[in-house]
């Protein structure tokens, strides 16, 4: 790759290691061990002989488990590789990860998370011997219910859309409970708002009313009046939107749909804007879920684990799974098991309680903060965003529709459409090039909405200097786009990444999940 001239502040002479890495159960071969399993010791074997009696007839396997046969150097240098072709926050400026708040996370946290008394816990043990951690979900719902002023937490959903599917869940419940389920089969929810606030209620059987924006990128209010009604179930909406603005008439949403008996659900998966500015109770939210994984820092860990903590107001809490910690009188820690006799309780959205390294790690974030860092956060976010907007509106291929010269939150929905008229280039050739300099873009959620859309959030994390070598980066590849395009069309050079086929995203006969399913599907063929 040619070298670009330092001063422009432009990333010089990456590459990545290139290994083309196999998955593991490529690499097994047939025999090949990696450690010696060894053989129970004489007593045990005389008290419960092989084991495998003590186990009920439906959970004994009929065959060994397909595991990967391999050895442990090829292990090492597999995991080693992996690791080599990863970018993430921590070797590269994060900035192109929009709606998915993707920033710094304090090493100090990760090193909590793995120390023998957190790694080695088990959902099973005893609540006696878990108080500590128990206490830390407990002081942490505590503080989630001062950010958002709803009433009680769980910690159950495992991310996002299992958090939306937890607020889907209990609306059905809700109107169950009220005898109106059948009537009420609608659930309103935005273009811009995140696709899972569709998705998720539909796959509990909702039909779905999307709301267009209106000509200054708002929820469009007359179409929303026109919407609710005796169908409405429930209002699911992200404010700020994707594209990074912010209805300031959410207010008149939430009571138009309560004036018609139905519920409203938030989407503050991303608040990283938000932290002590506005709260889900004030802008009169009957439920909101948070990602620990994203606005508090815990962090992704590359699609899991993850916490999407779904909060309530009290008129709502017997419909939330189970089970709920609580604290008892003599101040020790456990579990209210009533929503296993309480028909009103969704019951359990997923096993056990929810993943404890990642709520410990939301903890110490929100502690080392405290509450004016907290605020601190949601000013930079927007600072830095609004910089980059600033920026970025300089160059004439870039523009980002709606509320001009009105400031965005934390991220913007931009358009390269004029790029792509004058030079064939697209967002999605941009984002390929983007990877050989080091640096994640991302586009927009299918289908776009915005031609050609470049999202972009910054978070309170990248320095003004971070900030200055993404934009410059960006400036010398929409160059390329005009002077060398096929340079940018045969994209990445210097990423592990390949230009992938992404048709067979398209068709469910193609998919693939785990290795299992992959085989059946190889050998149908």
């Amino acid at each position: 790759m040619e070298r670009i001239d330092r001063s422009a502040k432009v990333r010089e002479n990456f590459h990545q290691a290139k290994w083309d890495e196999p998955i593991i159960f490529e690499l097994s071969n047939k025999g090949e061990r990696g450690i010696q399993v060894p053989k129970a010791e004489p007593h045990i074997q005389e008290l419960v002989g092989d084991g495998i009696s003590l186990l009920p007839a439906h959970m004994r396997r009929n065959e060994p488990p397909a595991l990967p046969e391999i050895s442990q150097p090829r292990v090492l240098r597999h995991y080693m590789r992996l690791s080599q072709e990863t970018l993430g926050a921590d070797v590269n400026i994060e900035i192109g990860q929009g709606t998915c708040t993707v920033k710094y996370s304090p090493k100090i946290n990760d090193q909590l998370a793995k120390l023998p008394q957190i790694s080695e816990l088990h959902p099973l043990q005893a609540t006696k011997t878990v108080q500590g951690i128990l206490e830390i979900f407990h002081r942490t719902e505590g503080i989630l219910k001062e950010i958002s002023g709803l009433d009680r937490f769980t910690f159950q959903p495992g991310g996002g859309s299992q958090g939306i599917f937890t607020m889907a869940s209990m609306v059905y419940k809700y109107f169950e409970d009220k005898k109106e389920q059948d009537v009420r089969d609608e659930i309103i929810t935005t273009v811009y708002s995140h696709p899972s606030d569709a998705a998720a209620p539909a796959v509990k059987g909702y039909k779905i009313i999307y709301i267009p924006p209106d000509k200054d990128g708002y929820p469009d209010f007359e179409a929303f009046k026109v919407a609710v009604g005796k169908r409405t179930a429930g209002f699911f909406v992200a404010n700020p939107e994707d594209t990074g603005v912010y209805n300031p008439r959410v207010m008149e949403f939430t009571q138009l749909v309560h004036d018609h008996g139905g519920l409203c659900g938030y989407d503050q998966a991303n608040a990283n804007g938000l932290l002590g500015v506005t709260r889900a109770r004030e802008a009169g939210f009957d439920m909101c879920f948070f990602n620990l994984h994203k606005t508090f820092s815990t962090p992704h860990g590359c699609g899991g684990p993850a916490c999407g903590v779904t909060g309530v107001t009290k008129e709502l809490e017997p419909f939330l799974p189970g089970p709920l910690i609580i604290k008892k009188e003599d101040s020790t820690f456990g579990f209210d098991a009533s929503f296993m006799t309480d028909s009103r309780s969704v019951g359990k959205i997923r096993s056990f309680y929810g993943v404890a390294p990642v709520v410990l790690k939301a903890y110490a974030w929100i502690m080392s903060l405290g509450a004016q860092g907290l605020y601190e956060v949601a000013k930079v976010a927007v600072l830095n965003n609004n910089y980059l907007y600033k920026k970025l509106m300089e160059i004439p291929c870039v523009e980002a529709p709606y509320i001009k010269g009105k400031q965005r939150i934390e991220q913007v929905r931009y358009t390269i459409e004029k790029l792509t008229t004058d030079t064939g280039i697209t967002s999605g050739d941009i984002q390929r090039r983007m990877m050989d300099f080091g640096m994640h873009y991302w586009t927009s959620h299918h289908p776009y909405h915005i031609p050609e859309p470049m999202t972009l959030e910054p978070t309170e994390t990248p320095s003004r200097d971070d900030l200055d070598e993404y934009i410059n980066t960006l400036k010398h590849v929409f160059q390329e786009a005009y002077d060398t395009p096929e340079i940018i069309r045969s994209a990445p050079h210097s990423s592990v990444c390949h230009q992938v086929d992404g048709s067979p995203s398209d068709d469910p006969a193609q998919w693939a999940i785990t290795w299992r399913s992959y085989l059946k599907k190889t050998a149908a063929k």
